[in-house]
Parts: C-alpha cells; sequence; structure tokens
C-alpha cells in the first residue's frame, strides 16, 4: 500500500509535466501492485490505461508490456481464453522489436495459462521455447523460471520424478546468481511435488526451507504459501490441529498484505481441515468467505474451487439436494471459464452424489461425462506415452465410480470393459507409439483368430482394432521358422533372496515374498519342473536359463516404475553398501542382450501395494521380452500383492 501511494505521487507528477512515458509506466507499476494484492479488477484498470497510452505515443516495449501485464490478470481472474489472447499480442510485439529476453517471458506466460486450462503438451511446448531462448541470451534468472514452469507442469501431469528434476535445477541456478527469491519458490515447488508423491515428511523439509528463505529476504507472499502449503502437509498426515494452525498463520499475513487472492484459499483451506475434522458446519463457513472473496475479487476461476467444495460439504451431511446444486454452479464455472479438468471434477462429483443418492442411470451418465473429458485431455498429450499413463493414473475416481454403479446395476460384464478400459488404452497407446514401422496386415490376419461377436466386443469397448496397421509384432511372428521357439523346458523363478539388499543408506529396502515361492512350486509340481527360488534365483543363474526354455515365469518383486524384475543379488558381493543394481535387478538391457526362444513369459511380479504401478514400465520389460524372441508375454496392469498372485 505504500509503494502504491509513491507511485499516485510518481503518475501526479507525470502528469503534471506532460511525460506520457513516465505516465504509462506509472500506469503499468500500479496495475501490478493492485495485482500483487489481489486486485484483480483495479489492476486491468490500470493496465489499460498504460496500453491506451503506449499506444498513443508509438511505445511498443510499452504496449507489448501492457498486454503481458493484462494476459496476467485476466489469467489470475480465470478468463483463460482472454488471458491467451493478451499473451499472443504480447508475443506479437515482442517480435517485431526483436526483444528476446521479452520473447522468452511471453512463451512462459503462455505455457502458464495452457497449463490452467489443462493443456499440458502446450504448456510444456511453451515452457520449453521459453527455456530455449533463455539459454541463448545468457538469462540465468529466466532459465530457472522455465525450470520451475516445467516441474510445475509435469507435476500437474503426474510425472513428480521429472518434475523433482526440473525443480532441483531451478533451485541450482537460483543458488547460483544468488536468487534467494527463486531459491524459497524452488523449495516450495519442490515441496509440492513430494506431496503429490506422498512423501509428507520430505514435503515439510522442503515448506521449512522455503519458509526460513520467505522470512529472510521479507517475502510475505512467499511467507504466507508456505504456512498455506505446510498446512497441507500436516492435514494429510492426520494432524488437523497443526493443520488449522499452520492455515490461521497463512490467513493473517494473507489479510496484512491485502493479498485477497491469499486470503480466500486460507479460508478455502480451513474448509477441508475443518470437513477433515467432521466439523461440517464450521468447514461450509469457511468454504462460504472463500466464495465471498472470489466473487468480490471477480475470480471467475477461482469461485469453482468453493463451489465443488461446498458440494462435497453437503455431501457429508447428507443434502444431496445442496450438493448437486453446488457441483453444478462448479460445473457451469468451469464451462464458463473453459477449464476441461474442473469440468470432467465436477462431472465426476456429481456422479458420486447420484450414486450415494441411488439414481444410478444419472451416475453412469455424469462419470462417463467426467471420463470422456478427461479422455479428451489425455489425447492433447498425443505421443507422449508416459505422460498419458500418469494423468490417466491421477484420475481414477470416474473410472472406479463407473464401474462401481454398473456393478450394482448389475451390469457386470459392461463393469468389467470399464474397469479394464484405461488400462487397455495405456497399453495400446504405448504399444502403437513404440511401433514406428508399420506392417499393413491383411484382414483375415487378424480376422481368421477371433469371432466375429469377440472382435465387435474388442473394438466397441477397448478401441484395440481401430487400425490394421497397428500389428507390426504379428508380422515378426509370421515370419519366424516353425522350429524357431523351443517346445519344452521352463524357468520358473520365485522369491528371490532381496532381504539383504540395502540403499545409499544401508537400509534394507525388499521384503521376502513367501507366497511367490509357493506360486512356483505349484506349477513346478504341475510340469514336473524344479523351480529356483531363494538364493539359488540369481541374475546370473537365470541370464544362463533364459534362452534354453519354452516357459519362463518369474514371481518376484516388480520395479513400479520400469517393470524390471529383482533377483538375488551376487551372493560374492551381498555386503555391499548399497547393493549394486546390476547385480540383481534384471533390466530391460539385459533381456534384450539374451536369444530367447520361450513360447511365453509370465511376469507375475509383486508390487506389495506400495505404489501404483506405471504401465510404460510394464509395456517396457514386456517389450523387451517380445523383442529378444519370446512369442507371447502375459503381464498384468496393475499393482498386485504377493498372496494375490497365488
Amino acid at each position: 500500500e505504500e509503494a502504491i501511494e509513491y507511485l499516485k505521487l510518481y503518475l501526479k507528477k507525470a502528469k503534471e509535466v506532460g511525460d506520457k512515458h513516465g505516465e504509462g509506466n506509472a500506469y503499468g507499476n500500479l496495475g501490478n501492485a493492485y495485482q500483487s494484492l489481489g486486485d484483480l479488477k483495479k489492476a486491468i484498470e490500470y493496465h489499460n490505461l498504460h496500453l491506451k497510452i503506449a499506444k498513443e505515443v508509438g511505445d511498443k516495449h510499452g504496449e507489448g508490456g501492457a498486454y503481458g501485464n493484462l494476459g496476467n490478470a485476466y489469467q489470475s481472474l480465470g478468463d483463460l481464453k482472454k488471458a491467451i489472447e493478451y499473451h499472443n499480442l504480447n508475443l506479437k510485439i515482442v517480435k517485431e522489436v526483436g526483444d528476446k529476453h521479452w520473447e522468452g517471458n511471453a512463451y512462459g506466460n503462455l505455457g502458464n495459462a495452457y497449463q490452467s486450462l489443462g493443456d499440458f503438451k502446450k504448456a510444456i511446448e511453451y515452457h520449453n521455447l521459453h527455456l530455449k531462448i533463455a539459454k541463448d541470451i545468457g538469462d540465468k534468472h529466466g532459465e530457472g523460471g522455465a525450470y520451475g514452469n516445467l516441474g510445475n507442469a509435469y507435476i500437474s501431469l503426474g510425472d513428480f520424478k521429472k518434475a523433482i528434476e526440473y525443480h532441483n535445477l531451478h533451485l541450482k541456478i537460483a543458488k547460483e546468481v544468488g536468487d534467494k527469491h527463486g531459491e524459497g519458490n524452488a523449495y516450495g515447488s519442490l515441496g509440492n511435488a513430494y506431496h503429490r508423491l506422498g512423501d509428507f515428511k520430505k514435503a515439510i523439509e522442503y515448506h521449512n526451507l522455503h519458509l526460513k528463505i520467505a522470512k529472510e529476504v521479507g517475502d510475505k507472499h512467499g511467507e504466507g504459501g508456505a504456512y498455506g502449503n505446510l498446512g497441507n502437509a500436516y492435514l494429510r498426515l492426520g494432524d488437523f490441529k497443526k493443520a488449522i494452525e499452520y492455515y490461521n498463520l497463512n490467513l493473517k499475513i494473507a489479510k496484512e498484505v491485502g493479498d485477497k487472492h491469499g486470503e480466500g484459499n486460507a479460508y478455502g483451506n480451513l474448509g477441508n481441515a475443518y470437513l477433515r475434522l467432521g466439523d461440517f458446519k464450521k468447514a461450509i463457513e469457511y468454504y462460504n468467505l472463500n466464495l465471498k472473496i472470489a466473487k468480490e475479487v471477480g475470480d471467475k476461476h477461482g469461485e469453482g474451487a468453493p463451489y465443488g467444495n461446498l458440494g462435497n460439504a453437503y455431501l457429508c451431511v447428507g443434502d444431496f439436494k445442496k450438493a448437486i446444486e453446488y457441483h453444478n454452479l462448479a460445473l457451469k464455472i468451469a464451462k464458463e471459464v473453459g477449464n476441461k479438468y474442473l469440468e470432467a471434477t465436477a462431472y465426476s462429483s456429481l456422479g458420486c452424489v447420484f450414486e450415494l443418492q441411488g439414481g444410478l442411470p444419472k451416475a453412469v451418465e455424469h462419470y462417463q461425462a467426467s471420463i470422456n473429458l478427461f479422455d479428451s485431455l489425455r489425447l492433447l498429450l498425443k505421443s507422449k506415452d508416459e505422460w498419458k499413463v500418469n494423468f490417466r493414473n491421477q484420475h481414477q475416481m470416474a473410472y472406479t465410480g463407473l464401474w462401481r454403479v454398473l456393478v450394482e446395476q448389475g451390469n457386470v460384464d459392461e463393469a468389467l470393459f470399464v474397469a479394464e478400459k484405461g488400462r487397455a488404452q495405456a497399453l495400446t497407446d504405448l504399444m502403437e507409439s513404440k511401433d514406428e514401422d508399420f506392417t499393413v496386415l491383411k484382414k483375415k490376419t487378424f480376422h481368421q483368430t477371433l469371432s466375429f461377436r469377440q472382435w465387435k466386443k474388442l473394438t466397441s469397448i477397448f478401441g484395440l482394432f481401430p487400425k490394421e496397421n497397428k500389428f507390426a509384432s504379428l508380422r515378426l511372428i509370421a515370419d519366424c521358422p516353425d522350429d524357431y521357439h523351443k517346445s519344452s523346458g521352463a524357468l520358473l523363478v520365485g522369491d528371490p533372496w532381496v532381504s539383504e539388499v540395502t540403499n545409499s543408506e544401508g537400509k534394507k529396502v525388499l521384503e521376502q515374498l513367501e507366497y511367490a515361492e509357493k506360486e512356483v512350486e505349484m506349477i513346478g509340481k504341475i510340469l514336473n519342473i524344479t523351480p529356483i527360488t531363494g538364493r539359488q534365483a540369481t541374475k546370473r543363474e537365470v541370464l544362463k536359463r533364459l534362452s534354453s526354455v519354452s516357459l519362463v515365469h518369474f514371481a518376484a518383486h516388480g520395479c513400479p516404475e520400469t517393470g524390471e524384475i529383482a533377483l538375488t543379488p551376487d551372493l560374492d558381493r551381498i555386503s555391499t553398501v548399497p547393493t549394486e543394481k546390476e547385480d540383481y535387478i534384471l533390466t530391460i538391457r539385459d533381456v534384450l542382450n539374451v536369444q530367447l526362444r520361450a513360447k511365453l513369459v509370465v511376469l507375475s511380479c509383486c508390487h506389495s501395494g506400495r505404489g501404483e504401478i506405471k504401465a510404460e514400465g510394464v509395456v517396457g520389460i514386456a517389450r523387451a521380452f517380445m523383442g529378444a524372441g519370446a512369442r507371447s508375454v502375459v503381464v498384468s496392469l496393475w499393482a498386485i500383492d504377493d498372496e494375490a498372485t497365488l
């Protein structure tokens, strides 16, 4: 507020002496000041005055800057269409005047706008353009900012590993150039990434580092944000008292600095905490305060969240009518601002209400609408397979809700198709995109193996056969000599000795799988084959036998991200800390180096329920076995615990 007073004095002087450039700059700075306070209507008013003067005096730099600031203001308001329009006008002008620095910033702003829209592919494209320019002109601050934005985009996609990688690059640059503000933001972003990963203790560690720096440099906005993030982490840990304590600190700072957006968010977070505590009355009270502020500042986008939260709160008290009313308001806002992501979430929430109310046909309708929208967002990711899988894994509620309702309706077959559809989509996307050299097959090649009814069901439900040229692997099988694959022999690997495997801190990371050993023993009895288990199941022994058998069956730990298999380490090196991965992990490279003759490979790998199995990893290891010569590979696309595999 003090800064605003000085800027108004400067504006007055500029007007008195007829300094149009100074007057325009004052308007622009006042717009930025009001935007930082959350008064977006006033910010837009001042940025428009800046734009008007810049056009009058032919100040192209000023005109471009005003467009960029208007874009940021409209983005904060949730009017993303208008934000993109202004950012493109900014980009056009900075290109005309040859200002590479501001061109990079324009790309970054466009990336942020598309991220808010849910178009993560486009967001990443623009952030990469920003990064390239920043590197070209030696703009280290811009480079760091681009890394940070890329990290945020990958968080939205659920690719937390990549997000952490980019946020660490941002942190490294911020430290190099002495940018304490950027360093603090990088810590905060790393905290958010670990939060989404479910590592709340690590999230708290990073948010505390952000808080420390924000206090050191007097960044009140950053301090408030850090308190809010700490509250979120403690909320997820179930420490509601501590969460509320931090949310109140966030609220206090937001009020002190006049940050209306921050104040509204703090109210929303307090509502979430009281909802978890079961104090629904207080939760509704805070959600209404959040909504009131969003309306006051004209933040249409910000209205959507409290409407959705109010819908959830009224659902908790059993007021289905009000729950539906508020979720419909959230849906209306999402449609108005063009946010497909929020629209899909609103449909999913409505599906949940109708399901609990007993309105099963309406529940199916809304869950299906949600799935259609999430699938349309997924398609925007195009050939980026791992993005699609991560995105799908994050938004399972609509799929699980739909198959649950279908089961309740007695449509068990359809429910099964829905439950598997997401996995099938991920699998076919991944398989197709990695087959760069397609072979067009005659229709009879694959029609011969399926009855018409089976083929039609696969086509309509799973979409597995939209193109005849998806089956490059069929040509490989057809071209194999009849006697290529082994007709006898089996390699059965169960429960390798992994309990001594250690990480860099010397901690044991894997447990024995009691039922995996029983699994291969049962198969061994059927086939009259002795399985290799425990200490015998070394990587060396497995690689030695792989190429000489017709059947390969693994019942062992599998890596959720890569699909690679944990075997018994080299017994001579088992005491090494940490255990070297090449000693016990059967990697994709290892498999590809073996000339397989197996007709069937079964990967019955347990993930102990400790995390989501990633389809791109499963497909990677499955394709490795096929690429090495296996005729067929059977693999699960979901996490299985030890006993379930038996």
